[in-house]
């Protein structure tokens, strides 16, 4: 049977989005609203173009306001290169439910010819949740809770337990990025003394060697459905202080620990790390509902954990370098010291070393 959503094409832009169109992007989770007028409150052009509406309904009822999210044609390549075009839309057209809060997605839409699609979702800030970045670092309550939610979300994938999802057939492995390393040296130029020498005298390996590394490590661990892209500024925290999760775009068939790495080790200030982070780790660890045969050790656990800051500090550094085009810098500049600090805490060539 042939949805509203359907019939609908991909606006162009956002001065295309009329009541009738969101009408039908709605119709499957309201299927009596009839929006009378669309307004547009908020945009936001990045990697990615995003938009809040505003809507008011001739009949029935729905959301006071929806987000939405396309893509930005001048960074399809970027977009193709790193994240995968469609790896978002496709995640949540799947019908796959995800045991973790995220934004309720109302329709995605992908033209896999035109290389073009969009996604109507939910305004969380409607329901009162508070999108955080780096600025804004969350406590150790916070962070647990988020890890407990990893933890929910990768034992449902985990090992073979992906086979019983055929419709996730498409998701592919985390694979390298290209490119990084010529931005390292700028970006560490600008960090100057706010990121430990050790990371100045790598300079370009930690890409061409240490990230390389910890990438090509991530097939030969236990795979699941990893967020892949979970910084902080891609979490929001509810009022019951239980974090979701933005931004699926990254999904991947990958190791735990590249989620698990990445998110505590730009989420908390420096000093909690330090204290906190073996007892995180086990939280995430003691969470995964696992039999005790396929729940990886706590031994191996820490390894594959100090191994991943090597993902986090390349990934922020070449962010770092390109002066706020994709990110805030004060974010940016943040985010690349708290993983320069843990590459040189947790000694993670030596957690490669291991590995290998």
């Amino acid at each position: 049977m042939e949805r509203d959503s359907d019939r609908l094409s991909i606006p162009t832009e956002w001065t295309d989005i009329t009541p009738e169109w969101m009408t039908a992007a709605l119709a499957d989770q309201h299927p009596d609203a009839r929006v009378e007028d669309v307004t547009l409150l908020m945009r936001d052009d990045g990697t990615n173009r995003r938009a809040r509406f505003g809507l008011t309904y001739a009949a029935g009822s729905g959301p006071a306001t929806v987000f939405l999210k396309k893509l930005d044609p001048a960074h399809r390549k970027l977009v193709e290169a790193t994240s995968g075009l469609f790896h978002e839309p496709r995640l949540f057209s799947s019908g796959v439910s995800l045991p973790v809060d995220h934004p309720l997605v109302y329709t995605a839409l992908i033209d896999e010819h035109g290389k073009d699609w969009v996604m109507v979702m939910e305004d969380i800030v409607a329901r009162g949740a508070e999108p955080i970045d780096a600025t804004r670092p969350i406590t150790l309550d916070q962070a647990a809770n988020a890890l407990r939610s990893l933890a929910r979300l990768h034992s449902g994938f985990w090992g073979e337990r992906m086979t019983n999802h055929p419709e996730l057939d498409w998701l592919a492995p985390f694979n390298l990025w290209p490119g990084l390393a010529p931005a390292v040296p700028i970006a560490l130029e600008k960090l100057g003394k706010t990121v430990p020498n050790e990371v100045h005298d790598l300079g370009t390996q930690i890409v061409d060697h240490y990230w390389v590394r910890f990438i090509e490590s991530l097939p030969d661990a236990p795979q699941t459905l990893v967020h892949g892209d979970l910084h902080i500024g891609n979490t929001y925290l509810l009022p019951n202080d239980e974090v979701g999760f933005l931004d699926w775009q990254v999904v991947r068939r990958s190791n735990w620990s590249i989620d698990v790495g990445y998110f505590l080790q730009g989420a908390i200030v420096h000093t909690d790390r330090r204290v906190n982070e073996r007892d995180l780790v086990e939280t995430y660890r003691s969470s995964l509902d696992l039999p005790p045969d396929e729940r990886p050790s706590a031994e191996e656990a820490w390894l594959r954990y100090r191994a991943s800051a090597a993902h986090g500090l390349a990934t922020w550094l070449a962010t770092a370098a390109d002066d706020g085009a994709w990110q805030d810098p004060d974010i940016s500049m943040t985010l690349a010291q708290r993983y320069g600090a843990a590459f040189v805490e947790l000694d993670t060539p030596s957690a490669l070393d291991e590995l290998a």
